[in-house]
């Protein structure tokens, strides 16, 4: 990079818009927010129906990409076809480094597209970056296959281990991927936006639209995965259900998945499913709606949900696991319960719709938690990151140069034999 020009950054992901999850966003909100500090960025994804709905407002993250994104072609996975999996269509993200010229590339997901911009980037002598979203070993044990995690978490720390830094959300997560052989780990990504998700938005007639009526209402948002353990929510309900008069409580569940409709038919009276909801309108007034937010996963390396209701002022029911536990304090801003203890999390589910004012006190808890994680100083913090790691690359090529003028050229051979093991790293 010359000091002349404004600095590049590729971003190769699995998953972007209008796609939603946690990666996707956090992906959207990067581009967006490195842009407006002065980056061009580029952007490798999957390329999605033109059906798709878009659920981020207008202009959306990342806008203004038209010249600088490259699409790569899918297919559904068959077991959940709104996972999209990409062709390992190399030529096309090479073609998109040598036309973009980044001075960094950002591998945001470990699979295929991730892939081959790692494989690009070490091939043109870019210096890479990537981050570790997802837990995906312990998602071998949800879908029955326990016997894979260690080939997934040795495919994982490779990965990561490519990286010259690699950014996780969370102080847990940043341990697992240190485990797991990668060497420079910095704890991002850990916002929200309080503007956008906020107690200010309940809304009484969506209240009375949904049903809620007078009953102390837990929401639950997420995908209906079987990593998420939304069975688990499920069965503390009815357990909560049986000790309060009727009518006492009511469970909405939001989102969609490939277990849904095995949750629709194990779910008790008084939960409704509401199925995908638009995240910048519909999903916030939700959050701010209920009375309290429930969750059960074990594998979040941050739990976005979980920030996104305690911004909406909602005390949270979860277990202290993987990202959760850097922002759930029992007492202060939620109730903590233990790993899959169904009998805990009903017990409390019962105390805060006996304790209105415990769930209004930890309700403010949780404000309080989210104002003090803006996505505006995270971002900064990705800035500086960046520049920093160019600042070094920067300082380094002269101490390279002056090395590589004392290097003895070794034999052919021995340069062949150095030249595949390279490529086989």
């Amino acid at each position: 990079m010359t000091e002349s020009r404004a600095p590049r950054i590729l971003f190769c992901t699995d998953t972007y818009p209008p796609q939603v999850n946690g990666v996707s966003v956090v992906t959207a909100l990067s581009v967006a927010g490195l842009r407006a500090r002065g980056w061009k960025v580029a952007v490798v994804a999957p390329r999605y129906p033109k059906d798709s709905p878009n659920p981020f407002n207008d202009p959306q993250p990342g806008a203004g990409l038209e010249d600088e994104l490259t699409t790569i072609a899918n297919v559904g996975f068959p077991p959940y076809p709104d996972i999209r999996v990409a062709a390992p269509n190399y030529p096309a993200v090479a073609a998109a480094m040598a036309r973009f010229q980044p001075d960094v590339v950002h591998c945001e997901t470990e699979f295929v597209i991730g892939r081959m911009g790692q494989i690009a980037a070490r091939r043109a002598g870019v210096p890479l970056t990537t981050s570790y979203h997802t837990d995906f070993s312990r998602y071998t044990e949800s879908y029955g296959l326990p016997w894979l995690r260690p080939a997934v978490s040795r495919y994982i720390g490779r990965f990561h281990g490519r990286a010259q830094r690699t950014y996780t959300p969370s102080a847990p997560a940043r341990e697992d991927v240190l485990r797991m052989g990668a060497s420079e780990v910095e704890v991002w990504g850990r916002g929200v936006d309080g503007r956008i998700f906020s107690p200010k938005l309940r809304s009484p007639v969506l209240r009375d639209a949904y049903g809620f009526g007078n009953a102390f209402t837990f929401v639950h948002v997420g995908r209906l995965a079987a990593e998420k353990g939304v069975e688990t929510i499920l069965a503390a309900y009815a357990l909560a259900r049986r000790s309060l008069p009727d009518g006492a409580i009511h469970l909405v569940i939001a989102g969609v998945g490939p277990c849904e409709a095995e949750l629709r038919a194990r779910a008790p009276l008084g939960v409704t499913f509401l199925g995908y909801l638009d995240r910048r309108t519909l999903l916030p007034r939700l959050y701010a709606s209920a009375d309290a937010f429930v969750f059960s996963s074990l594998t979040e390396t941050l739990g976005l949900v979980v920030l996104e209701a305690m911004a909406c002022g909602l005390p949270v029911i979860a277990t202290p696991a993987g990202g959760v536990a850097d922002h759930l304090r029992d007492g202060e801003n939620g109730i903590a319960f233990p790993p899959d203890d169904t009998d805990a999390m009903a017990r409390a589910m019962v105390r805060l719709a006996l304790d209105r004012q415990l769930a209004a006190r930890l309700g403010k808890g949780a404000r309080a938690t989210a104002e003090s994680l803006s996505w505006e100083p995270e971002l900064d913090r990705l800035d500086a990151s960046y520049r920093q790691l160019l600042a070094q690359r920067r300082d380094a090529r002269p101490a390279v140069r002056e090395a590589q003028s004392h290097v003895v050229t070794a034999p052919l051979h021995l340069r062949d034999a150095s030249s595949t093991l390279a490529s086989d790293r």
